[in-house]
């Protein structure tokens, strides 16, 4: 059910102008979180999916909530990575219009687990401006923004400027020469700053050391299981898992990276 969000929320005071209205589907107990937000190319490369989705399920794995705007692409995948109990999607056009019609399914596993939130009534379909405002609410509700991969001259850098001018520190994915040049650019101006260690990146950033010598999926999988055996035993998980870059399939056979 659509409702109108009706108390202040802090973060959002860092915007340019408060929204006047805004509209909720879910669980509003999610802005109380610790949260950061994830954005990036609606067409990234497997790269930046593969450590787009490695960033957003460790992050989520210490209770920090993900902020992002349930586009296609970088979007999407911070959205699964964090699980859809802690995740918040801010989008551009009216609650009662799940777009983009791709993510359909992803919209509504937010709204029964985790937050929707908009600035704009039903019927209100997304157009140029209302994705200006809701890229600016998806960074204000973050501590930080990370920026998985950008090309020069895409609204994704639009979100760089809404975090710099509200004075929060920016962080992006090293790519290689040629790749994400505007995040590239970025870090050659010293504007924002890079990660090369994911869990040192998140010790530092939460506080809370990444540990996974007590996880029990990890632990089976170091017999070196067969993908059969595994699957079994953990069937929503080992595609998760592989995913993430944790574990690879190889001649049948699972091997923990």
């Amino acid at each position: 059910m659509i409702s109108k969000i009706n108390f202040k929320i802090d973060e959002l005071s860092s915007m340019k102008k408060y929204p006047s209205e805004l509209f909720y589907i879910g669980n509003t107990d999610l802005l109380n979180k610790k949260k950061i937000s994830i954005v990036g190319s609606r067409r990234p490369n497997s790269y930046t999916k593969e450590f787009t989705y490695k960033l957003a399920s460790k992050l989520s794995s210490t209770n920090t909530c993900i902020v992002s705007g349930a586009a296609m692409g970088v979007d999407a995948i911070a959205h699964q990575g964090a699980s859809s109990n802690n995740t918040i999607a801010v989008v551009a056009n009216g609650l009662d219009i799940r777009y983009p019609s791709v993510n359909k399914n992803l919209i509504i596993d937010i709204e029964k687990n985790g937050l929707i939130i908009s600035a704009y009534k039903e019927n209100e379909k997304a157009r140029n401006y209302t994705f200006v405002l809701r890229n600016e609410i998806v960074v204000a509700l973050g501590e930080i923004l990370i920026v998985t991969q950008a090309d020069i001259n895409s609204g994704t850098l639009t979100s760089v400027e809404y975090a710099l001018k509200m004075g929060k520190k920016v962080y992006t994915l090293p790519h290689r020469l040629n790749e994400s040049l505007g995040t590239q650019n970025l870090l050659q101006k010293g504007l924002i700053e890079a990660i090369y260690d994911i869990d040192k990146f998140i010790e530092d950033i939460c506080g809370i050391q990444i540990n996974s010598s007590n996880d029990k999926i990890l632990n089976f999988c170091r017999n070196n299981p067969s993908y059969d055996e595994a699957m079994s035993k953990f069937p929503n998980k080992i595609f998760e898992y592989e995913l993430e870059g944790k574990i690879k399939i190889e001649n049948g056979k699972v091997i923990v990276l």
